[in-house]
């Protein structure tokens, strides 16, 4: 369907993206998937092609824009040429918004530079081993101390935690005098105290590293505390919405290339002496699963431009990514039955796109919590 939420510049964005994206990620895709982490000197590329935190202002090195549907360019063109990896949404679409909106000029002026060169790779740790999407629950405690806070406790499935230089860690403040909730610590990567984990083995987005982290006792000065200690559920949950609808639009873009390549192999394989997709149960399925796919493009063009115009709600939000995610693994799951035991080989597309889109209905909050969301928001 015809797409009208992008304008010339965004189209031209897209055409550098997807062309930076088959030169420079493509070839590499299988060489990042057997090593379990991307090459840092991919990001220092896409970050000296404007990829990378471009809403930070042109003195710290990006371009001062602030506008989703670049955004969402980027984590399109990432579904659509294969190029799996989680790391451009997690500095673009989560974590950047942190820097650039609840720092002080001080804390910008520090980390930014890194981020935008892609010398810095950043990382925000929420969930914990005990602790899933309930961010009430994080026990991982920032106990003031005379001059600084201290960290204690672990964290796990954290994007780039392996290479993250600079990781937003959340943890629940104590020690202050009328200060409860959660806080949000900027720590160093070579912070006494700071370890990482094993780098997990998953079964599907192998070229983005994920691992466990610890803290023992690390020392953070009030100077890379981000916001106002208690404050922290709040600025996490403002910033959910965004996350995602990342995740959202990501499914989408992931369901239409899925769509695209089942669709040009059931015109070719023939079995029984015709096309595949001739068989009217097949025909049937792939033209109910190409409606709600036109239905889903229309419905995240919506919430995009409500986003860009700062109206989408966290209740939306929560909509778009529960049904999109799962209208995602409908569609590429019906694309693997149709390629039949070809879909299940990793030399076919289909099955890269299968086992790295499971995720999706798990990450940035379940599809059972995102139904509860809405839910409350229906007053039950």
């Amino acid at each position: 369907m015809g797409r009208s939420i992008f304008e010339d510049e965004h189209e031209a964005f897209r055409e550098s993206v997807a062309g930076f994206l088959r030169k420079e990620a493509v070839p590499k895709r299988e060489e990042w998937e057997a090593a379990g982490v991307i090459d840092r000197d991919f990001w220092r590329k896409a970050a000296a092609q404007g990829f990378v935190a471009f809403q930070a202002a042109e003195e710290l090195g990006g371009a001062g824009i602030d506008d989703f549907r670049f955004n969402a360019v980027i984590d399109e063109e990432i579904e659509r040429t294969g190029a799996a990896t989680d790391t451009s949404a997690l500095v673009n679409d989560i974590t950047t918004p942190y820097l650039t909106e609840l720092t002080t000029a001080e804390q910008r002026e520090r980390w930014l530079p890194g981020v935008t060169s892609g010398e810095t790779v950043p990382a925000i740790a929420m969930t914990e081993p005990g602790t899933g999407s309930d961010l009430r629950a994080i026990a991982t405690r920032a106990r003031r101390r005379e001059d600084h806070w201290s960290i204690t406790g672990s964290k796990t499935f954290v994007t780039s935690g392996i290479q993250a230089d600079l990781v937003i860690v959340a943890a629940r403040v104590e020690g202050e005098e009328g200060v409860e909730g959660l806080g949000l610590f900027a720590v160093a990567a070579d912070a006494p105290g700071f370890t990482r984990g094993r780098k997990l083995d998953k079964v599907g987005r192998k070229a983005q590293d994920t691992a466990e982290l610890f803290f023992d006792e690390v020392p953070v000065a009030d100077d890379d505390v981000i916001g106002a200690p208690g404050e922290g559920l709040r600025l996490l949950m403002g910033n959910l919405a965004q996350e995602r609808l990342s995740i959202a639009v990501s499914a989408v873009a992931s369901a239409e290339r899925a769509l695209e390549v089942t669709l040009e192999y059931v015109r070719d394989r023939n079995a029984f002496g015709k096309p595949v997709g001739s068989f009217q149960a097949n025909r049937f399925a792939l033209a109910e699963a190409s409606t709600e796919v036109d239905v889903a493009r229309v419905y995240i063009d919506r919430c995009i431009a409500d986003q860009v115009a700062g109206e989408l709600s966290a209740e939306r939000a929560a909509g778009a990514k529960y049904w999109t995610t799962e209208l995602q693994f409908k569609v590429v799951d019906l694309g693997l039955q149709l390629h039949g035991g070809y879909g299940y080989m990793e030399e076919y597309e289909i099955a890269r796109i299968w086992r790295d889109c499971r995720v999706q209905r798990i990450y940035g909050g379940t599809t059972e919590i995102m139904k509860e969301i809405v839910g409350r928001s229906l007053g039950l």
